[in-house]
């Protein structure tokens, strides 16, 4: 007896829903792309994809598809038949106009301060004159100044290129213009008035300058501590975000109190740097002129070279440009050469130290008699107490004579000769 066996039941195929895919102008309603069998499990990226292969001249960064004409774009990530669609989805389309990626973004932000800043620091030509054309500064914390400067947007190229991961892929292209010119106009803003010729050093010397450099250090390194924390929290190759939390890390203290500790670490520094460099907290400023402050002596005529020259003056007033090497100002009148106040070298204090002699011991200038102990800022009516040591010595200079006012000047001692 045979036994039969029965065929193998064949295994029904389970029937795939495909959608079609309409998408229309989100301003003109016309009617750009039809798609049809479009698989249900097709993500919304997968059908830009489709999209620009009916139109190249939009890539997929350059749409913006949505279920309303007014409605918020929708996400790569979401599924087509998880949307609240039928069989026949319509979408909306929007040209985002051209886009960069967020990393040329940065480098470009970045990149820029770095160079203009160096331009001024090398003081190329068109700058400050050409007298200064590829001259160096005479004090050290100009040089440290571009060595922070520098180093900070060096850190922030390199952390672009190693450690930050973003969320979205690109930018459109006309905001880097606004973003450039506000990083790019700032730094040439700072290097100008800092490389300038006429720069004066910080008030508090030294101990300003070292207290400045460590807040600006100890801030760099709790910036970019905070930046490997926020990396660590989005794995490579996606997009997910979470909340924060401090580490081992004590930098990373900071994510107790506010959301985003690197831009905490950013401002104060910047504001330290800032303070390490500009003289009394203050703007270095390049466009004071001879008379224009009654604060301000008058040592010679207004046409003469040395008026209103006061060399490395502490409180921050510009001194003139020195003269080309060999001209009658580098070697100083002996006392009493006579000389004449168009002089180039009469009462030039330009490289006068910053401890003075005794006031006897003040070079003469007959076209302008050194000031005695009892005659400050070369007033005559203006008597001081010989005990005061500087009352010859304005602003630390005891070989800047200047010339008594054309005008009475009121006595503002007492007759025994006591100021104010």
């Amino acid at each position: 007896m045979k036994h039969y066996e029965a065929p193998p039941a064949k295994k029904t195929k389970k029937a795939v829903l495909f959608f079609e895919v309409e998408i229309l102008d989100a301003r003109t309603r016309e009617k750009l792309c039809f798609l049809d069998k479009v698989e249900p499990h097709a993500t919304v990226a997968e059908i830009k994809g489709l999209f620009t292969k009916a139109h190249p001249q939009w890539y997929p960064a350059r749409q913006s598809l949505r279920l309303d004409p007014k409605g918020r774009s929708l996400k790569d990530e979401d599924v087509l038949q998880s949307l609240p669609v039928g069989t026949t989805a319509t979408f909306y389309f929007r040209d985002l106009g051209a886009q960069i990626s967020w990393v040329t973004v940065f480098l470009t932000e970045y990149a820029g301060p770095l160079l203009i800043y160096l331009l001024f620091y090398f003081r190329v030509p068109f700058l400050y004159g050409p007298r200064y054309d590829f001259t160096a500064s005479r004090h050290p914390v100009v040089h440290l100044a571009c060595g922070c400067h520098s180093f900070h947007y060096v850190k922030r190229l390199l952390e672009t290129l190693f450690v930050h991961r973003f969320s979205h892929g690109t930018m459109p292209l006309r905001n880097i213009f606004k973003n450039c010119t506000y990083y790019w106009g700032f730094a040439a803003w700072m290097a100008y008035y800092i490389n300038h010729p006429l720069y004066t050093p910080p008030a508090y010397g030294d101990e300003q300058v070292k207290l400045a450099l460590a807040v600006f250090l100890f801030c760099q390194l709790g910036n970019f501590s905070i930046h490997v924390a926020l990396r660590n929290l989005r794995p490579a190759g996606s997009k997910t975000r979470k909340i924060p939390y401090p580490t081992r890390n004590p930098f990373t203290w900071l994510f107790l109190l506010v959301s985003c500790p690197n831009y905490t670490y950013e401002w104060p520094s910047s504001r330290w740097w800032a303070s390490c460099r500009w003289p009394s907290g203050r703007r270095a400023s390049t466009a004071a002129t001879c008379g224009s402050s009654a604060t301000t002596p008058r040592c010679a005529p207004p046409s003469s070279p040395s008026c209103c020259d006061t060399g490395d003056s502490p409180r921050g007033h510009p001194t003139t440009p020195p003269p080309p090497a060999g001209t009658p100002r580098d070697t100083p009148p002996s006392a009493g050469t006579p000389c004449s106040p168009s002089s180039p070298s009469c009462c030039d204090t330009r490289d006068s130290p910053r401890h003075p002699p005794p006031c006897g011991d003040v070079l003469t200038c007959p076209c302008h008699p050194p000031p005695s102990c009892a005659e400050p800022w070369g007033h005559p009516d203006l008597s001081l107490s010989p005990l005061a040591p500087s009352c010859a010595e304005p602003w630390g200079h005891p070989d800047l004579s200047l010339s008594p006012p054309p005008h009475p000047v009121l006595s503002l001692g007492d007759s025994a000769g006591t100021p104010w």
